[in-house]
């Protein structure tokens, strides 16, 4: 069941399920949910008040998974459009040609093709290419360094999701969004860092936020800009 509670001029939305358990349990998942697991028989304003008291430390967390949110803006695939690579705003410059092609030249990414409107298709090919090789690239030294933690990634896949930069599955697989080709190398090192860190520390706990700092004392720095950047 979903409640909410005010908090300031904050709504915050949780969803509410009632175990056989003893305590009162309150997660915030990447995916910008609150989930309340309550123990059987608890009154409903209990909860909430629970809820209200832990409305900072909420507030954070969902702030925290903020910059785990892709927000790139609708852009046209048309001459003229400004378009996003490695944290650098391009103009593109659709031509007309019978060989397909997309390059950077100076301050512009030209698509070449017969057909204007493939235009689009064939520039997120070349994001998704240039995705490949430079995530590989930066996270190559990342992973090298983490070994002295006994922990190493199974391999890192590309995946186009709606909502998050990053994830890191159970059995050690990083995924990472394509859309992260259009940050700066700092966000690209600091989502990578990110996941390596859930290899050691699983939950967003103190000791995963230390070892984060540890090992990129600036993340915030490059979370903020992450959150700008593509907002």
């Amino acid at each position: 069941m979903k409640e909410s509670i005010q908090f300031g001029s904050k709504t915050i939305t949780f969803r509410l399920q009632f175990t056989d358990r003893k305590s009162l349990g309150i997660t915030v998942t990447p995916e910008m949910e609150v989930h309340v697991t309550a123990p059987l028989g608890t009154e409903l304003e209990l909860v909430k008040e629970k809820v209200r008291n832990k409305a900072p430390w909420i507030i954070k967390q969902l702030s925290y998974f903020l910059s785990f949110q892709p927000k790139a803006p609708h852009r046209k695939y048309i001459s003229g459009e400004t378009h996003l690579y490695l944290g650098r705003q391009y103009r593109l410059k659709v031509l007309s040609g019978k060989t397909e092609a997309v390059r950077l030249h100076g301050k512009f990414i030209e698509v070449i093709t017969a057909d204007k409107t493939r235009a689009k298709k064939l520039l997120n090919e070349w994001y998704l290419q240039h995705a490949k090789v430079r995530f590989h690239a930066v996270a190559e030294p990342l992973i090298e360094n983490f070994k002295k933690y006994k922990v190493s990634p199974q391999n890192i896949v590309l995946r186009a999701m709606p909502t998050r930069w990053g994830s890191c599955t159970p059995n050690g697989k990083i995924i990472l969004n394509p859309e992260l080709i259009k940050a700066p190398k700092g966000c690209i090192e600091y989502v990578i860092l990110h996941e390596l860190c859930h290899l050691v520390y699983h939950d967003h706990t103190q000791k995963f936020l230390d070892l984060q700092t540890k090992e990129m004392r600036d993340w915030e720095k490059w979370k903020m800009k992450l959150e700008k950047l593509l907002a």
